[in-house]
C-alpha cells in the first residue's frame, strides 16, 4: 500500500512538471524556448515599452505584470476637475489642450465623466472635491508626435461657443439684494451704479445681456470707498 501511494505521488509530480513545461512553452510560443531556458513573451498589442515593472530576474506568478506596453500615437487625456465644473460637462464637449510643449492648441472631446469624486488638497491647503474626466484627442498623431504617456497638459473645456457677446471681467461684478451690479464710469468721470443682467460666466469674464453698452468702462474690484457719484480716474 505504501509503495502504491509512493508511485501515485511520483506520477502526480511528473504530471505537474509536464503541465509547468507546457505552460512555459505556451507563453513563449512554439519553438521559442532556448537551451538557456529563455522564452519570448509576446505583447497582446503593438506599441513600445512605456514602463518596466521588473528591473531584474525574479520568480513571478502567472498573471504578474512585467512591463507596460502602449501606443504613443493613441493617447487620451485624463484631468481632475472641480466637481462644480465637472457637473456642467457632457460627453462630446469640445476641449482645447494647451501648455503641452508644442506651439499649437490640440483639440479633444469629453468622452467620460466619472460618476464618483474624491477629495484633493490644493497647493493652498484647501480641500477640494475633484472628478476625473476622460478626453479623447481628435487631432491626427502627426500634430503631437512629442506628446507622450504621463505628460502634463492644461485643458480648457468649451461649454458654450458664443459670437460677438458683450462681456466684462467678473472682478467688476458685485451683488446686492436686487442682483448683480457694476460701477460704470459716467460721462463726467464719476461712478455710476448700474444693474446688469449677467449670463454665462467662466470665472474670468461674464456675459452681459443688458445694463451696459459697447464702449462703457467699468471699475474693477470696487472697494467700499466707491459710491455713486464719486470721481474716478483711470490708471
Amino acid at each position: 500500500a505504501a509503495l502504491a501511494a509512493a508511485d501515485a505521488g511520483v506520477q502526480a509530480a511528473e504530471h505537474e512538471l509536464e503541465a509547468a513545461k507546457a505552460t512555459l512553452l505556451e507563453a513563449g510560443g512554439p519553438g521559442s524556448g532556448t537551451p538557456g531556458g529563455l522564452y519570448q513573451l509576446r505583447a497582446p498589442v503593438d506599441g513600445v515599452v512605456l514602463r518596466r515593472l521588473r528591473e531584474s530576474e525574479s520568480v513571478v506568478a502567472p498573471g504578474d505584470p512585467l512591463v507596460e506596453v502602449g501606443d504613443p500615437r493613441d493617447l487620451e487625456i485624463i484631468a481632475d476637475l472641480l466637481s462644480t465644473d465637472a457637473a456642467q460637462l457632457r460627453p462630446g464637449h469640445r476641449v482645447e489642450i494647451e501648455q503641452w510643449g508644442g506651439g499649437e492648441i490640440l483639440n479633444a472631446r469629453v468622452r467620460r465623466i466619472e460618476p464618483s469624486g474624491f477629495t484633493k488638497v490644493s497647493a493652498l491647503g484647501v480641500e477640494e472635491q475633484r472628478v476625473w474626466v476622460v478626453m479623447s484627442l481628435i487631432d491626427p498623431p502627426e500634430r503631437r508626435l512629442s506628446l507622450g504617456d504621463g505628460f502634463r497638459v492644461e485643458v480648457r473645456v468649451v461649454l458654450q461657443d458664443l459670437k460677438d457677446v458683450p462681456q466684462i471681467p467678473t472682478s467688476a461684478l458685485f451683488r446686492d439684494e436686487e442682483g448683480w451690479k457694476v460701477y460704470a464710469v459716467g460721462p463726467a468721470g464719476r461712478a455710476v451704479r448700474r444693474a446688469v443682467d449677467v449670463g454665462f460666466q467662466n470665472g474670468l469674464s461674464a456675459q452681459v445681456r443688458s445694463g451696459l453698452k459697447d464702449g462703457d468702462r467699468v471699475i474693477l474690484h470696487p472697494s467700499a470707498d466707491v459710491k455713486e457719484g464719486v470721481e474716478v480716474r483711470g490708471r
